[in-house]
């Protein structure tokens, strides 16, 4: 920002919470719970884990450290620190682009979460027969009016947070939201472990068959390369790296910590919410016999009959609790992103963080419209294709594209000597108290070529997956 005193973070709690609730999304408490399912519960798990340890923490650690030594947003962030000549800053745009991307069909699924919880806490589903739940998220689904202003809502939500400011704002009410969805998940634990029945959700979700893994007859008939690749992809995807999400958190605060231990326990948070989840999950879909691999509907179709079926009072208080919960990830991911956004002409242009969240708000509206419209009255577009939808391709264009390879730029951008370079990023990475970065050979040669091998295998299978066919 020119001439502008740079805004820091209040709090290193703070600094977590904020991490964390932009990494604790819909990847964790809605795509985490039904992959999981899908592809045979704890083997699926402890691969997941594996993959987050290996390439999901290093990469965290790239951008909160690019961050914290150019104190500029990803509009700047790479200029500030690549040798003079050098053309990393490219990508800048791309990683901006990202961002929004990102938004523009987020917002949109967001908007499903909170509708659900008023209409939860309201009553709606009382009664409600398993078709008519499935008509109803049909209805939320294919009502374009409906989707456009729970859309909006969410984007005066998050927008309105940013404005308030970074620490009065962002900073505060992301801290009483995660603070909140913590307390809910935990309750919602300890509830379903209380039902009757719920104990062959546990043996699912937590006792790994690896020999029906590996013969490929495990959920869906999913053999070891297919869970493998799945388990990397939501782990590398879960925490929204590579268009920089994290970095921009790295720039906020001081150089009192090391960045690995920061990392670590922002990924801690993550897992532990992403792994609550399917404690809450799929031991109430077995308590009901209600079937805890059927996809996306999962926490909209599956979820509200085991509501109804706990009774009229608790699964009303329930099930609202579970939306609120749902709805507090959601929120918080897209506080976290819209500051990366607001943040970017701030640093290029030097703009008011006022006339930043002003026009970015209008923005965001316009470019989310297609992706709510997509699902109703534009769906003929790309249908019958691999794409599928709108926002099918918004989230091809993030998930597939710009997630993996921006990645690989961070991974690549720390330990060239052609980018800030090993040396560069590791006296940044260990500055302050706490866990230190291991800086033996073994580890740079596993970042600087295997890290990224796995990075591309990631983006190569994301097209067999969804072209090959």
């Amino acid at each position: 920002m020119d001439g502008q005193k740079r805004e820091t973070l209040g709090s290193r709690l703070g600094f977590l919470l904020l991490s964390a609730g932009c990494a604790i999304g819909l990847g964790n408490v809605w795509r985490f719970p039904y992959i999981t399912g899908k592809y045979g519960g704890a083997a699926f798990v402890l691969i997941y884990l594996v993959f987050l340890l290996i390439l999901g923490l290093p990469v965290m650690i790239c951008e909160f450290a690019v961050g914290r030594a150019s104190r500029k947003s990803m509009a700047a962030a790479f200029e500030a620190l690549e040798p003079k000549g050098k053309k990393w800053h490219w990508y800048n745009g791309f990683a901006v682009a990202g961002n929004y991307l990102l938004m523009m069909f987020y917002t949109v699924v967001s908007g499903w979460f909170l509708k659900y919880f008023f209409e939860m806490i309201s009553g709606k589903f009382v009664g409600l027969t398993p078709d008519e739940v499935g008509a109803a998220f049909g209805n939320t689904v294919g009502n374009p009016t409906s989707l456009l202003i729970w859309m909006v809502i969410v984007i005066i939500l998050g927008f309105g947070t940013c404005f308030i400011g970074l620490q009065k704002g962002v900073e505060r009410i992301t801290k009483i939201m995660m603070s909140a969805l913590i307390v809910i998940m935990i309750g919602l634990a300890v509830y379903v472990f209380t039902i009757p029945g719920s104990g062959a959700g546990y043996a699912f979700y937590l006792k790994p068959d690896f020999e029906a893994l590996v013969k490929g007859d495990g959920a869906g008939g999913h053999g070891l390369w297919d869970t493998v690749y799945a388990a990397m992809g939501q782990a590398f995807f879960t925490l929204s790296l590579g268009i920089g999400s994290m970095e921009i958190f790295g720039s906020y605060i001081d150089k009192k910590h090391s960045l690995t231990g920061e990392a670590v326990r922002v990924i801690g948070l993550d897992t532990f919410v992403a792994i609550f989840s399917g404690l809450i999950i799929f031991p109430a879909c077995a308590a009901f016999g209600v079937e805890s691999s059927s996809g996306a509907g999962l926490a909209f179709v599956s979820l509200p009959n085991v509501f109804n079926q706990m009774g009229p009072v608790t699964g009303r208080i329930v099930g609202a609790a579970f939306f609120l919960f749902m709805s507090f990830a959601a929120l918080s991911t897209v506080i976290a992103v819209f500051e990366n956004i607001v943040a970017f002409p701030m640093d290029r242009f030097g703009w008011s963080r006022r006339k930043s969240v002003i026009v970015n708000f209008f923005a965001i509206i316009v470019l989310a419209t297609p992706a709510a419209l997509g699902m109703n009255v534009w769906s003929n577009v790309f249908a019958g294709t691999p794409i599928g939808s709108i926002d099918g391709l918004e989230d091809f264009l993030v998930s597939q594209n710009l997630l993996p390879l921006g990645s690989l730029i961070f991974l690549l951008f720390c330990t060239l000597k052609s980018g800030w370079g090993w040396d560069g990023f590791v006296a940044e990475t260990d500055t302050g108290t706490g866990i230190k970065f291991p800086k033996n050979k073994v580890v740079q040669f596993y970042l600087k070529y295997i890290a990224p091998i796995i990075i591309l295998v990631v983006f190569v299978a994301g097209y067999i997956d969804k072209f090959g066919n």
